[in-house]
């Protein structure tokens, strides 16, 4: 016979209930939000849509139109950790944006008139990345909510 007993307990979760996606969303998020923030020290406000590969951080082109989606990403992290369902609707988000904006980054990295983002090789391999992780949060195993007594 089911109990629910060790709710909470069970594949992927963390001994605070929470789901290792959850906390992936959640550092995710803040990497990005810390990451726009820190954008806006290389590039300032002006040229929103400049292509200048000389404004990198960390090797990695900016611009502000750049820094502010890195913050809408990272704030949409932070909201959305905290739940299962919501969390695993980020990591969908992520897999969506930023697989398209790796296709996107693929075909006008060449091309300074398209490419409003100013994006260079280290961001498409990073976009790429973060792709695969939000596909990683959004499928990540189920929690276990029932055990079996025995």
């Amino acid at each position: 016979m089911a109990h629910p007993t060790n709710a909470g307990v069970g594949a992927g979760t963390t001994d605070h209930g929470r789901g290792t996606h959850q906390w992936l969303a959640l550092i995710i998020g803040a990497v990005y939000l810390l990451v726009g923030i820190a954008g806006f020290f290389v590039t300032g406000f002006d040229g929103f849509t400049e292509h200048d590969h000389d404004e990198t951080l960390l090797g990695f082109a900016v611009n502000p139109l750049h820094n502010i989606v890195h913050i809408l990403i990272g704030v949409l992290g932070l909201a959305m950790w905290t739940r299962d369902a919501s969390a695993r609707t980020f990591g969908w988000i992520l897999f969506v944006v930023y697989g398209a904006t790796f296709v996107y980054g693929l075909i006008v990295q060449g091309n300074e008139d398209a490419n409003i983002l100013n994006i260079n090789g280290a961001d498409n391999v990073l976009h790429i990345v973060s792709a695969i992780a939000g596909l990683v949060i959004a499928l990540w195993p189920r929690k276990d909510r029932t055990r079996t007594a025995r």
